[in-house]
């Protein structure tokens, strides 16, 4: 098995919904601000190639979106989807499977792309992944999340016959050496690959830890369905990613891509950074 970091680009959301009861003064110090109170987040994706099998987890917001709406996350950097599956020798075509930790649609926008004013699966020979139950939480959504669930980036995967659902309980197995932790603060039935790789234990924790500088427990985005599932969720994953020494990757961090942690007097905390290559 192979790990790849796959870069989509950067883009920016509130400061103060990213970090919630927290004030700014605090968050400021390690996710500075412009003057518009954005501050800058990564949509980094992972690769696992094994076998005969290319499996992308996440894939960004795509490009899809007409100008408004993509104005409002000011989208910059250099980097690309595309760009960056080419880097490491790959296309979309390549692609067998696209697994969705949830359908946000910074993390799934990639999934569908317009051509000829049809919307279709950007990856043609993909099976794409999600469950039954977040899958039924985002295409009938509530008031407050269902600017978060774009029907172009849903549904068209249904129609294509190309979405399968995976079992919804903890500790199932996607592939070998892959398999799924659940949380359900952010948003019902998120999934969380851990990955076996070269003796370590691995986990995309997407939106349960967005950066570093939401370590500390009451660190909690505003954007969170039920934040205090998200308390608890986060305080007995973090414990367990201190005794165990996980690797954790970062999907929205802007400077990390990956890290661990340990326990300290104040509770959990940064251990170490550093890129996935580096392992």
């Amino acid at each position: 098995m192979n790990l790849h970091t796959i870069e989509t680009g950067l883009f920016k959301l509130d400061g103060g919904a990213m970090f919630g009861v927290v004030p700014k003064q605090i968050w400021q110090k390690t996710n500075p601000a412009d003057n518009l109170n954005l501050c800058t987040w990564a949509m980094r994706c992972l690769l696992i190639e094994d076998g005969d099998r290319l499996i992308l987890i996440d894939n960004g917001i795509g490009d899809k979106q007409d100008a408004k709406f993509l104005s409002h996350y000011h989208l910059h950097g250099d980097d690309t989807l595309d760009k960056s599956l080419a880097a490491k020798g790959f296309n979309r075509a390549d692609i067998t499977d696209v697994f969705l930790t949830h359908l946000h649609f910074d993390h799934c926008g990639g999934s569908i792309v317009r051509e000829a004013d049809k919307l279709v699966p950007a990856f043609k020979n993909a099976t794409y992944w999600s469950n039954e139950q977040h899958w039924d939480w985002a295409v009938n959504p509530n008031d407050r999340e269902k600017a978060s669930f774009l029907k172009e980036n849903i549904l068209p995967i249904q129609e294509s016959g190309q979405l399968k659902f995976v079992a919804d309980q903890d500790g199932v197995a996607f592939h070998e050496g892959v398999h799924i932790r659940y949380a359900y603060g952010h948003t019902d039935a998120m999934m969380l690959p851990q990955i076996q790789y070269k003796g370590k234990t691995i986990v995309y924790v997407a939106d349960l830890l967005p950066s570093v500088g939401h370590l500390p427990i009451p660190y909690v985005m505003a954007y969170d369905m039920f934040p205090l599932k998200t308390l608890t969720e986060k305080k007995s994953f973090l414990q367990e990613a201190a005794d165990k020494n996980y690797i954790l990757y970062l999907e929205h961090d802007p400077e990390n891509e990956c890290c661990t942690v340990e326990q300290t007097e104040k509770g959990v905390r940064l251990k170490e950074t550093f890129k996935l290559s580096d392992l």
